[in-house]
C-alpha cells in the first residue's frame, strides 16, 4: 500500500514538473516576441514651434506718434502697426510730387516746334527759290528748331529723373508706417507712445500658431523611414492635459548635423484656436532600426 501511494505522489510531480516547463517555455517565448515586436520602436522628443514668429523692427529712426494694437490683438498682414513720425517725409513727397507732375515747360516746347517747324520749311522753300530770305535767316530759324527739339528730350529726361526722386521720398515716407508682415496675434510690444524708435531694434512680436510643427532631432536611421507627407501621432507631456493628434511630416533635412550626429524632422499639424501652445515638449514615436534596447 506504502509503494502505491509513493508511485502516485511520483507521477503528479512529474506532470506538475511538465507543466511549469511548458508555462515557463510560454511566457519565455512571449517575452521575446513582445520584445520582437517593439524592437526598432523609438520615441523622439522636440519643441512646438509656431508657423511664424517675427520680431517687427522699424527701418528708420523716429518718434513713435501712433500706437495701432495692443497686446493679444489679432492682426492681418499689410496692417498698421505702429507710426513714426513723419511730417516732413510727407512734405518732401508733395514737394517732389509737385515738381513732377509739372509739365509746363514741355508742353511750351512741344508748341514752340509745332510754330516752327513749317516756318523751317518755308524758309527752305522761300530760300531755294531765291527769294527775300537770306541764309543766315534759314540757319537761324532752323537753329532754333533744333534748340527747341534737343530742349524737349532734356525735359522728357529730366521728367523720369523727377518721377524716381518721388517715388523715393514716397518710399521714405511709407517706411515710418510699420506695417505687419504677416497676419497674427501680437504677443509683445516694446515700444511706447513718444518713445524714440532704433532701426533693427525689436518693436513688436507677432505670431501666427494656426499652423505648427513639430521640430525634432531623430537618429539617420529613423529619418531614411520616414517620408513626406507620412502620418505621425504627436503626444505631448501628461500635465499639459493635451490630447495626442495627427501630423504630416513636412520636412526631413538632407543633411546631418555634425555636431549631434542628427537629422532635423518637421511634424506640421493645424492648430485651431492654438490648443497646441508654442514652446511645449512633444514627441513622435519612430520606426529606428538602431535601437535594439527591448522596451
Amino acid at each position: 500500500m506504502m509503494s502505491v501511494l509513493l508511485g502516485v505522489l511520483l507521477n503528479r510531480h512529474k506532470r506538475v514538473a511538465s507543466r511549469g516547463l511548458v508555462t515557463w517555455a510560454l511566457v519565455t517565448s512571449g517575452l521575446l516576441l513582445g520584445a520582437t515586436s517593439s524592437a526598432h520602436a523609438a520615441e523622439f522628443t522636440g519643441l512646438i514651434v509656431a508657423r511664424h514668429d517675427v520680431l517687427v523692427s522699424p527701418g528708420v529712426p523716429g518718434t513713435v506718434t501712433r500706437m495701432g494694437v495692443e497686446v493679444g490683438q489679432r492682426v492681418k498682414a499689410g496692417q498698421l502697426l505702429l507710426q513714426i513720425d513723419d511730417r516732413m517725409q510727407v512734405l518732401e513727397a508733395q514737394r517732389r510730387r509737385q515738381i513732377f507732375e509739372d509739365e509746363s515747360e514741355i508742353r511750351a516746347s512741344r508748341d514752340r516746334i509745332r510754330v516752327l517747324t513749317p516756318l523751317v520749311e518755308d524758309s527752305r522753300k522761300a530760300f531755294q527759290a531765291g527769294g527775300s530770305i537770306s541764309r543766315e535767316e534759314l540757319v537761324r530759324v532752323e537753329l532754333d528748331l533744333a534748340s527747341t527739339q534737343a530742349r524737349l528730350e532734356q525735359l522728357l529726361v529730366q521728367k523720369k529723373r523727377e518721377k524716381l526722386e518721388y517715388e523715393l521720398a514716397d518710399q521714405e515716407r511709407i517706411q515710418r508706417s510699420i506695417t505687419a508682415p504677416v497676419a497674427g496675434v501680437v504677443t509683445k510690444i516694446e515700444l511706447e507712445l513718444g518713445e524714440w524708435a532704433r532701426p533693427g531694434e525689436p518693436a513688436l512680436q507677432l505670431v501666427d500658431a494656426d499652423v505648427c510643427w513639430l521640430r525634432v532631432n531623430v537618429t539617420p536611421g529613423a529619418a531614411r523611414g520616414l517620408k513626406l507627407e507620412q502620418n505621425l501621432e504627436i503626444s505631448f507631456e501628461p500635465v499639459l492635459k493635451i490630447a495626442p493628434i495627427r501630423g504630416r511630416v513636412s520636412y526631413v533635412s538632407p543633411a546631418i548635423d555634425a555636431a549631434s550626429g542628427l537629422v532635423e524632422v518637421r511634424v506640421s499639424f493645424q492648430n485651431p484656436g492654438w490648443r497646441v501652445p508654442p514652446g511645449v515638449k512633444a514627441s513622435v514615436n519612430v520606426h529606428d532600426p538602431e535601437v535594439t534596447t527591448t522596451r
